[in-house]
């Protein structure tokens, strides 16, 4: 009898119990897996690319007769239109390249000699090209760069009647040199990306012969500085890289 009420007494405890364990099992919060990382998309400016351009040009002319009768300067202004192809590679946030420049180019202007004030001598820039190599820092999506190479340019002078504009007397010269510049670029997605640039050109003193309609033959020493501002428009190969 004894022992029944004891076991009778366990199972009455045990009863109990079990609503309160239930209970503190149920409050357990159930645990739940993370979610899936979020992306941003980090630009990198590493790949090869191809571009065109365009802007506004000045080139600053002085001319002397013989190589020492000054007849003046002057600047021979006007439009340009090229395209570049080029190389990036980015470490951390330095970002290296290489571009390739062609621009054809409509610079013109002329002054009264003041040698021979019976002639206008005229300048023309047709064409130039540059090659450069290029160093910059990139803020994601932004590019800052300097850019620094060779140039290259293609003339046209004239010697005109300053009464009648009838030209006298006509030489073309291709001419190396040196450039600096720098510019920014901003890249609106993966691929495309549209910048400002300017550059300035060391151009050596050339000596050219001018041969006139008569057979007479003329020599001027010419020298020649340009400036550049051009608008940018590039398309990179290569996708950005996801950062998590």
């Amino acid at each position: 009898m004894k022992n029944l009420l004891l076991l009778t007494a366990s199972i009455l405890a045990l009863g109990a119990l079990t609503p309160a364990f239930g209970a503190d099992l149920a409050a357990q919060p159930i645990a739940k897996a993370p979610p899936p990382p979020v992306t941003a998309t980090l630009n990198d400016w590493t790949g090869y690319y191809i571009g065109i351009n365009g802007g506004w040009g000045s080139s600053r002319n002085c001319w002397d007769a013989g190589g020492i009768l000054p007849e003046g300067c002057h600047d021979a202004v006007g439009g340009t239109l090229g395209g570049q192809i080029g190389y990036r590679w980015q470490i951390f946030n330095t970002v290296y390249g290489l571009e390739a420049q062609g621009n054809w180019a409509d610079f013109s202007g002329s002054n009264v000699s003041a040698a021979f004030p019976a002639d206008t001598i005229r300048t023309k820039v047709d064409a130039f090209g540059l090659l450069t190599g290029q160093i910059g820092y990139a803020f994601n999506n932004v590019l800052l760069y300097a850019k620094g190479g060779a140039a290259v340019t293609s003339n046209t002078y004239q010697i005109n009647a300053a009464s009648t504009g009838t030209e006298l007397a006509k030489s073309d010269n291709i001419r190396w040199g040196g450039t600096i510049g720098a510019g920014f670029e901003v890249s609106l997605t993966p691929s495309w990306s549209v910048g400002v640039e300017y550059d300035h050109l060391f151009m050596p003193d050339s000596n050219l012969t001018f041969t006139t309609a008569a057979g007479g033959v003329a020599t001027d020493r010419i020298s020649q500085d340009i400036d550049l501002v051009t608008a940018r428009l590039n398309y990179k190969f290569g996708p950005a890289l996801p950062k998590y």
